[in-house]
């Protein structure tokens, strides 16, 4: 049976008290929520953590709210939570359609939007999300708090910017007015990670593309996103010409690697596809069709 190296533990009462136990157990130590995304990395030993702080029950870190013209989604709210969330699924119905297809209903009640972001898989479906819709991390170490947009919190695949005794504490999502959004995803069975996945917003205006987001997962897009395909469609008409040409830049711009879930020359295909499937959806939804 595989079971993780040996451990310290601690448990901690607030925000504040998370990252001066982190700070006190080095900067190998690690906070944990659901579990589901470390624990099995740590049984498997790929991760080595010298200490684990158990921030399971800061009340801080969980819920929904509406703040000015952003979502803010605490990084201890679960993906239970965030499927079932009326006001996400109002601004960003791509929320709900993501939830909908990670893991399984027993994951979803565990397992949180922070840990899946902060565990970095390269097929994450909420990276790709949070991509998509250019939102913003804010973390909190010893020194305050800072903001990073969530474009750049991933270095690499399960690498972030979040340092030692540092703590991801909530994302924050624009609002914009008009927007559409749909997520697609292609998995070899239900809950697995993607074998591809695409996730996408358009605000059409006058019958232009005025603003548009594209994340990508499983497919090695750097930052999860698709900066050309974004340029390749603002501003012009969401015909299915623009759309299919927006697409196949999504394709270019991914660097995918065969293994046992296909070869790269598929996942470019179903790259261009599913980016294609979500634009046409959300542009739809955007135009209230």
């Amino acid at each position: 049976m595989q079971t993780p190296a040996a451990i310290d533990f601690a448990k901690a009462t607030s925000v504040a008290d998370a990252v001066a136990k982190l700070e006190a157990l080095g900067e190998e130590a690690r906070p944990v929520a659901g579990g589901y995304s470390l624990l099995p990395m740590m049984k498997l030993r790929l991760a080595f953590p010298s200490a684990l702080v158990d921030v399971h029950d800061i009340a801080e870190l969980q819920g929904v709210r509406v703040e000015g013209n952003e979502l803010v989604v605490g990084a201890m709210t679960r993906h239970r939570d965030i499927l079932d969330s009326a006001v996400l699924s109002e601004h960003y119905p791509i929320f709900r359609e993501a939830e909908r297809v990670i893991a399984d209903p027993i994951v979803r009640a565990r397992g949180t939007i922070g840990g899946s972001l902060c565990q970095a898989d390269p097929a994450s479906d909420l990276s790709a999300v949070g991509s998509a819709l250019r939102g913003t991390a804010v973390i909190e170490g010893r020194s305050g708090r800072r903001s990073v947009p969530l474009r750049e919190f991933h270095e690499g695949p399960y690498e972030t910017v979040v340092g030692p005794a540092e703590l991801l504490v909530e994302l924050r999502y624009p609002i914009r007015p008009g927007a559409g959004s749909a997520y697609e995803k292609v998995e070899r069975r239900a809950g697995d990670w993607g074998v591809c996945t695409s996730g996408v917003f358009v605000v059409v205006t006058d019958g232009v593309v005025a603003d548009c987001g594209i994340g990508l997962a499983a497919v090695n897009a750097p930052h999860y996103c698709s900066p050309g395909a974004e340029a390749a469609l603002v501003g012009k008409a969401p015909t299915e010409e623009n759309l299919l040409a927006a697409a196949a830049v999504a394709a270019e711009e991914c660097e995918p690697s065969a293994d046992q879930r296909g070869p790269v020359d598929y996942k470019r295909h179903l790259a261009q596809e599913l980016t294609l499937r979500a634009l046409r959806r959300a542009v739809a939804a955007s135009q209230g069709v």
